[in-house]
């Protein structure tokens, strides 16, 4: 008799409680891709960090500014590759709904730095010989459909513009993109100097400074460095990798890691009781079925395997639906979080580790079922009928 076709009967010998146990197993898969989802997005950040890449911000908070005259003496200190200064514009584009990540930037040293930014190299010549011009990401200009050569209003809600509004009026140099997918190109920048001469307050001073080193390993003594040089004056700096500092940012806002375990082991662990304690209910409730088996030349082993088989078929069906589940749900939502999340995406690594996750799953709850049956003897069976 085929084997396939007696765990498919075994299976499906009661319906409800089929449909019951592969549910509690879809409803723990949807949450493993779900949130697994967002804490990749939160990370995408970190991950994509230089090794050899560190920030320089007021010691105070990274929303106060530095003086410009810090930008030659950083640039100046030993192990320093090349370094750029940023300044937050806080834009949006017609109505304060619609925020848009811009920024103020020396062109050249920017583009050395972020060499994962990528531009055609005519459009980064126009972008350097074109003051009012701007550099704007792939996906930021599909979104609001910019080609190269339109002309765009962005407001601020921080600065006012030389006029008494505060509207500043950009030019699309160019449209770059990242060397990798998962590279955020919502974002917009355009030249320092032509803010620095259309606003009304701010000075000569900078947001704060990205560098790279020659070496990621002279990464701490280029940041002491510099924290050193500046000590005690009136804008202490604060220095430390790209990484760390992304990370520590993500962290203000709790601990992803320890919240993203504990939501996955809780729904795993009452998973894995439901369904092991269902599959011993199961296999005892068939003791005289399984002796008669062996009566008619079933080996052990072959039991065991169909056993063990019928558990793990049940984890990958209700794991592949609720993990298919997830993925629709990821889909359906990240058009509306891509402001916030814009790599949030349920991809071939987060789904690989669900299906490992299935196969342990379906190997702890139907190994001792199994095993049962394995050592399962004849005449003890047929006794425990009687």
């Amino acid at each position: 008799m085929n084997e396939l076709y007696l765990i498919y009967k075994n299976m499906t010998r009661k319906p409800l409680r089929l449909f019951l146990t592969c549910f509690a197993i879809f409803i723990a898969f949807l949450i493993f891709g779900a949130v697994t989802s967002l804490k990749t997005a939160l990370n995408s950040s970190v991950e994509l960090s230089a090794d050899n890449r560190l920030v320089v911000f007021n010691r105070i908070n990274f929303t106060k500014s530095l003086p410009i005259a810090y930008y030659q003496k950083v640039a100046a200190v030993e192990g320093v590759k090349d370094v750029t200064h940023l300044n937050w514009f806080g834009g949006y584009y017609q109505e304060p709904t619609k925020q848009i990540v811009s920024m103020a930037v020396e062109p050249e040293s920017y583009l050395r730095v972020y060499e994962e930014v990528v531009v055609p190299e005519d459009q980064k010549a126009s972008w350097f010989n074109n003051r009012q011009g701007a550099l704007v990401g792939e996906k930021l200009a599909q979104i609001y459909g910019w080609k190269v050569g339109d002309k765009i209003p962005l407001s601020s809600t921080i600065f006012t513009h030389k006029d008494g509004g505060y509207t500043w009026e950009f030019v699309v140099s160019g449209i770059f993109k990242g060397d990798t997918e998962q590279y955020d190109t919502r974002q917009m920048l355009f030249h320092y100097k032509y803010f620095m001469e259309t606003q009304t307050f701010g000075g000569d001073w900078i947001g704060w400074m990205a560098l790279t080193t020659n070496d990621s390993s002279l990464n701490e003594k280029v940041a002491k460095t510099i924290d050193d040089s500046f000590a005690n004056s009136q804008n202490e700096t604060d220095t430390s990798t790209e990484k760390a500092f992304n990370k520590a940012f993500i962290e203000q806002i709790g601990n992803i890691g320890l919240i993203i375990f504990s939501v996955v082991f809780t729904a795993f662990f009452t998973i894995l009781i439901v369904v092991g304690n269902t599959m011993a209910l199961a296999i005892r409730e068939r003791t005289g079925e399984i002796a008669v088996l062996k009566t008619l030349g079933f080996s052990s082993p072959r039991i065991f395997r169909m056993v063990l088989s019928e558990s793990m078929l049940i984890a990958f069906i209700g794991g592949i639906s609720g993990l298919a589940a997830a993925w629709l749900l990821v889909e359906g939502i990240k058009t509306f979080l891509a402001r916030f999340l814009p790599n949030l995406i349920l991809d071939s690594n987060i789904a690989l580790q669900a299906l490992v996750f299935m196969l342990l799953l379906g190997i702890i709850t139907g190994l001792l079922p199994a095993f049962n049956a394995l050592r399962l003897n004849i005449v003890t069976a047929f006794n425990r009928q009687q």
